[in-house]
C-alpha cells in the first residue's frame, strides 16, 4: 500500500497558505466594515432615519440666513421672502382656509 508521502506540502507551502488565508479574511472583513460605514453613515442619506441628520457645521449659514441673502441679491421679492420665512419659522401666513 502506498501513502504518497513524497508529494506533501513543505513548510513554505504551509506558510504561504496561512498568509494567503489571513490576507483573504482581512480583505473581506475590511470590505464589509467599509460597506457598513458607507451605508450607515449619518447625514448622508436623503429620506433616511429622522435622527440621522448631518451635524451643523459651525460658521455655515442657516436657512434663514440663506433666504435673507437671496432677498438681498434680488433673487426673490418681499412677498416670497416673507412667505418662505414664515414657513421656516413654522407659522404659515396667507389667507385663512375654511
Amino acid at each position: 500500500m502506498m501513502y504518497w508521502y513524497g508529494h506533501g506540502m513543505s513548510g513554505w507551502a504551509w506558510f504561504w497558505m496561512t498568509a494567503g488565508n489571513l490576507l483573504f479574511w482581512a480583505a473581506l472583513i475590511t470590505a464589509v466594515v467599509l460597506l457598513f460605514r458607507a451605508v450607515l453613515r449619518p447625514g448622508t442619506h436623503v429620506g433616511g432615519h429622522p435622527g440621522w441628520s448631518a451635524p451643523s457645521v459651525p460658521g455655515s449659514p442657516g436657512a434663514e440666513q440663506i433666504l435673507a441673502e437671496r432677498y438681498a441679491r434680488g433673487e426673490i421679492d418681499e412677498e416670497e421672502y416673507r412667505r418662505r420665512l414664515d414657513i421656516l419659522r413654522g407659522s404659515p401666513s396667507g389667507p385663512a382656509k375654511s
